[in-house]
């Protein structure tokens, strides 16, 4: 009995310990919470917080590129892009009916893989093989299989449900011109960032600032009722405005692309620059590149050479055409140049109209005979407008050398020949210029009629220009402002003149002669009728890239209009014309065709002489009455005074719409079959 009332009590003080120490347990369990909750209550519930937190990153608008007018060149527009899983793709489409869901689950993985993929290839247009190829080749689990895709085609992907196929909707970029303009343009990356052009230019007004939202989501991303949500707006990026007319840029696109095609040239370029003010006009360059797709060529036949391209090949040719020539690419200017020496020598009292001078065919220098272009028909006795009219080789080797090397080359620079004009842009070249101290007297005559020395287009341009403009030389430009989206003007380009290249007198008598080649020399084919037009033709040879030069030639027009106050200046470039064929046989015209067209769009009057006016009554028809009228109701007036037109933008596909805008404008008078310009946007 003893040992039972022993043992019983040992059990129960086995209970009561056991007890115990669960109270005690408990205890400190409700401590613990205690401590948790009320001490360190806030710092877990950071650690939730931020385990929970979303952090989306909110794209802004990037900014529009406008013309001169407001025109818009470069857009946003709703983009949309592929991605595929290939794990994904090997299963049954929940969109498909109940008995094409029968019929799947009776096929294997692959046959179902095959389905999907001969699926989506008739979507996006691409062959299935394609497609397995580029989820074959890429490592990663996702894959991008098409991209910039309408917001119809994109819509329609996402509504057949195709397994492992997901569409993202995003802005892109978008030029409505398609190749217009495109090397001053330029293109954007993926991301919508500048690549080149006015979009790497002006990269930091255009792109705008990220947006964020902070949010606080479950783990499959559903927003909590608590927590912390802040929202930071995204701010949409500038509007840029260039200098760039858009008629006056469509008309020089048509006119390169035409004188190249004409004259079977490697390349044809043009810019027009405001006269006074530096602005650039219009500037182009003839083969061109589409910027909505910027990584491959318009062109057929050179995409076929491009595809068979290593991928440095292709790097180095996607560089080249993305090139503004206008302004990255250097060239002897040849007799165009022969301006600069002219006025030079007048500046300094070394020269004037009654000069005279001898050609024999050819100039001897250091003991070496020069010849001049017409050396097998010596200019023979002339005084300088006559020399500078025959683009006589040996009249301006004479010029250089009585100038002297110290004062050619002071000349050079006050006409910013021997530096970068530093316009807004991207890419532009150093001029290549023989060092001074290295030019002995046969390399400065040489350079009096504008070979060994290498510039770029936009620095000559804007040296001959400073002849019409008093002597002034402004800093060229491209972009006219800067505004945001209220409007706001946060940026705007004034004039700049950077100095006084001439005397206003000197620059004067350079109009004088300018004019004088067009009305009775090499420029001839630069006459517009009621219109006085002064310039220089040019015709320069090709340096070969082991030294010496080849037989090709650039043949180019530099000029002004109306030269009673000049407006316009142009430079006129065809690259390696395949006839070889001189500046005033195939630039002088081609820039007095684009000319006259921007002298009527900017409504500046003709002043015809009594010849003019015979010759235009017996060429020319009046332009007949279209702005409002349907294309259907236009075309039989057109047609009926014997006219052409055109429309702008172009169309692929024809179609009746109202005509807002006509060129020329009605009442006035164009050549017989000659063309009208129809806008309808």
């Amino acid at each position: 009995m003893r040992g039972q009332a022993e043992q019983q009590k040992i059990s129960q003080l086995r209970i009561v310990i056991a007890f115990g120490i669960f109270g005690a347990v408990l205890l400190l369990l409700f401590l613990r919470l205690g401590y948790v909750q009320i001490v360190k209550g806030e710092e877990y519930s950071k650690r939730v917080l931020n385990i929970q937190k979303k952090d989306q990153v909110l794209k802004p608008n990037r900014g529009k590129i406008l013309d001169r007018n407001g025109e818009e060149l470069a857009v946003n527009v709703d983009s949309y892009t592929v991605w595929a899983s290939k794990d994904g793709m090997d299963k049954i489409r929940g969109t498909k009916t109940r008995k094409e869901k029968a019929e799947d689950k009776k096929k294997t993985k692959e046959e179902l893989y095959d389905d999907n993929v001969n699926t989506l290839a008739k979507l996006i247009d691409k062959k299935p093989d394609e497609i397995k190829k580029t989820l074959n080749e890429n490592k990663r689990k996702i894959v991008k299989i098409a991209q910039n895709l309408k917001k119809e085609k994109g819509e329609e992907i996402k509504k057949m449900g195709i397994p492992g196929i997901s569409v993202e909707n995003e802005a892109r970029r978008y030029y409505p011109m398609g190749d217009f303009l495109s090397h001053t343009l330029g293109s954007t990356r993926e991301g919508n960032s500048g690549l080149s052009g006015a979009e790497l230019e002006y990269n930091n007004y255009l792109s705008g600032v990220q947006g964020r939202w902070l949010k606080n989501t479950d783990a499959k991303g559903n927003p909590l009722a608590s927590g912390e949500e802040k929202y930071y707006r995204p701010e949409d990026g500038n509007d840029v405005t260039l200098t760039i007319d858009q008629v006056i840029q469509t008309y020089t696109e048509q006119s390169v692309r035409e004188a190249k095609e004409k004259n079977k040239a490697k390349r044809a370029s043009c810019i027009i620059m405001d006269t006074k003010t530096g602005e650039i006009l219009s500037m182009a360059s003839y083969p061109s590149f589409d910027p909505n797709n910027s990584k491959e060529p318009l062109d057929s036949e050179e995409k076929k050479k491009f595809d068979k391209m290593s991928n440095g090949e292709k790097i180095k040719y996607l560089n080249e055409m993305w090139r503004n020539p206008l302004l990255s690419n250097v060239y002897e200017p040849g007799s165009t140049a022969k301006l600069v020496t002219a006025a030079a020598c007048l500046e300094e009292g070394i020269t004037n109209k009654d000069d005279t001078f001898k050609c024999v065919g050819y100039h001897t220098v250091s003991g070496i005979k020069v010849k001049c272009w017409s050396f097998d028909k010596p200019h023979g006795k002339q005084n300088l407008y006559q020399g500078v009219g025959n683009s006589c080789n040996p009249v301006f080797m004479q010029l250089a050398l009585r100038l002297g090397k110290e004062k050619f080359y002071r000349y050079l620079d006050l006409f910013g020949l021997t530096e970068k004009t530093g316009i807004d842009f991207p890419g532009e070249a150093n001029p290549i210029l023989l060092k001074e101290k290295n030019a002995r007297p046969l390399d400065l005559a040489i350079m009096g009629f504008g070979q060994t020395n290498a510039v770029t287009p936009v620095q000559l341009v804007t040296a001959i220009s400073a002849m019409g403009n008093d002597g002034k030389l402004m800093q060229p430009h491209i972009l006219k402002k800067v505004t945001d989206k209220s409007g706001n003007v946060i940026r705007e380009t004034k004039p700049v003149v950077v100095r006084q290249a001439i005397s206003k007198e000197t620059a004067a008598e350079m109009r004088t002669i300018m004019q004088y080649v067009v009305d009775n020399s090499t420029g001839k084919k630069a006459k517009i009728a009621g219109y006085k037009v002064g310039g220089k033709t040019g015709t320069s040879q090709v340096p070969a890239e082991k030294g010496g030069y080849t037989d090709d030639v650039i043949a180019s027009f530099v000029g002004m209009v109306p030269m009673e106050n000049p407006r316009f200046t142009i430079l006129y470039i065809i690259d390696s014309p395949a006839a070889g064929a001189h500046g005033g046989e195939i630039a002088a015209p081609a820039s007095s065709e684009l000319l006259e067209k921007v002298l009527k769009y900017k409504d500046i009057k003709p002043n015809y002489t009594e010849e003019e006016k015979k010759n235009k009554d017996d060429e020319t028809v009046e332009v007949p009455d279209v702005k409002g009228l349907k294309l259907s109701n236009a075309k039989k007036k057109i047609d009926k005074a014997g006219l052409k037109y055109k429309i702008i933008p172009a169309l692929d596909k024809e179609k009746d719409f109202i005509i807002r805008e006509q060129y020329p404008s009605a009442g006035g008078r164009v050549n017989k079959n000659g063309v009208i310009y129809l806008y309808r946007e």
